[in-house]
């Protein structure tokens, strides 16, 4: 017999997620609904905005769709929703959609499952859906995140944090920030596929084909957190070309002038390690901002398991990697990091990274499944 699980976090599918590594990893053991949410991001009047929202339009009328392509043990839920969360009757709304649209699809497929949240939205919910414990994975500080609606999220993340069962945290800061609220969490940073990354395969990319070399890469989300004067100096500096790969969030506009600089969009994870292949050194430039002293990077690691050089911002969940990556507090030792790093990974941090072993999405898994388990015995017992 399966345990049940309802999982709510982003798209399944959109971005490998933390939360969606380790679903990933538990599916052979469990039974899982995952529940497609519209994010955290207030609806703003742009092309990203009408994007999104005609593609979770496409998710609500095609339920079903694509469920036999899906890892077994999973099934995928795409409530409609109202996209705003701040006023009094948008959370009675979207507790009354979302409860109407998952009470009988949970008593159905899952009896009395675990549900795991990792978006503080959920919070008018904990009290109305038939499961059996709540989990929060807090993976990041929302309320100083850029372009979401702060002070909505931290008054609806008190209330996840008062109600839930059990809190796990991503970062030390996270852990510190939730025990601060009066209540005890775990520990879990992010894991790495060891062998996806240490196998990129003989493919080409041929949006790097004509590009100067050598290439310097970012991969991830193009946001405000991103330090613009680090990214300025270095494409000033810079002989070759600096690739930034992801989705636009809102980035600070200063980002569409820097010279020597290629915007390839989002590309497909399996992509990613074709890409890194082709960099002369992985790059992590974020401002010294407070969401960036609570974030643990999910490329972090990624980089590191590419074998390439990296350099990136010295912040709390990069300082602890400082034996196998440079990491820096000002733009000039950045610059000089990265034209340094050109020539190769040095003998001393590649030995560094054999400690990455122990840090495999398996391992986290074990620990991550332990916690959630934990206190109860019939469900313990089932696994």
């Amino acid at each position: 017999m399966s345990n049940n699980l309802l999982v709510f976090s982003d798209d399944w599918g959109r971005h490998p997620s933390s939360c969606q590594h380790l679903v990933r990893q538990m599916l052979p053991r469990h039974r899982v609904l995952w529940v497609n949410t519209i994010g955290t991001r207030p609806p703003r009047f742009d092309l990203a905005t009408v994007r999104r929202g005609l593609e979770k339009i496409r998710h609500w009328t095609r339920e079903s769709s694509g469920e036999a392509s899906l890892p077994a043990g999973l099934q995928i839920s795409n409530p409609k929703m109202w996209p705003w969360f701040s006023s009094r009757f948008d959370r009675r709304l979207n507790r009354g959609l979302l409860k109407w649209q998952l009470k009988n699809r949970i008593g159905q497929d899952l009896v009395a499952p675990i549900a795991i949240t990792t978006l503080p939205i959920v919070a008018d919910l904990m009290d109305a859906l038939p499961v059996r414990r709540w989990v929060y994975y807090c993976v990041d500080d929302f309320g100083d995140w850029p372009g979401l609606d702060g002070e909505t999220l931290r008054r609806l993340e008190a209330i996840v944090v008062k109600r839930a069962d059990k809190l796990i945290a991503v970062s030390q800061n996270l852990k510190t920030r939730l025990e601060g609220m009066g209540r005890p969490a775990e520990l879990l940073t992010h894991g790495v596929d060891l062998e996806f990354w240490s196998n990129p395969g003989h493919v080409k990319l041929p949006q790097l084909e004509n590009l100067e070399k050598p290439l310097v890469v970012f991969w991830g989300v193009i946001d405000r957190r991103l330090d613009m004067v680090w990214l300025k100096l270095l494409a000033d500096r810079l002989s070759g070309t600096l690739v930034l790969t992801g989705p636009l969030a809102d980035p600070d506009p200063a980002i569409f002038q820097l010279p020597r600089t290629v915007r390839l969009g989002p590309l497909p994870f399996e992509d990613l390690p074709v890409l890194a292949r082709a960099a002369a050194v992985l790059i992590m430039p974020y401002a010294d901002l407070p969401v960036t002293r609570m974030i643990q990077p999910l490329k972090l690691k990624e980089y590191l398991m590419t074998g390439k050089p990296v350099v990136g911002r010295d912040l709390p969940a990069t300082r602890e990697w400082n034996d196998c990556a440079d990491v820096v507090p000002s733009a000039e030792e950045f610059v000089r990091a990265v034209l340094s790093r050109l020539n190769g990974l040095p003998e001393h941090q590649a030995k560094a990274r054999a400690r990455l072993q122990r840090e495999s999405w398996t391992d986290k898994t074990r620990l991550f499944e332990s916690w959630i388990l934990e206190g109860d015995s019939a469900l313990a017992a089932c696994g």
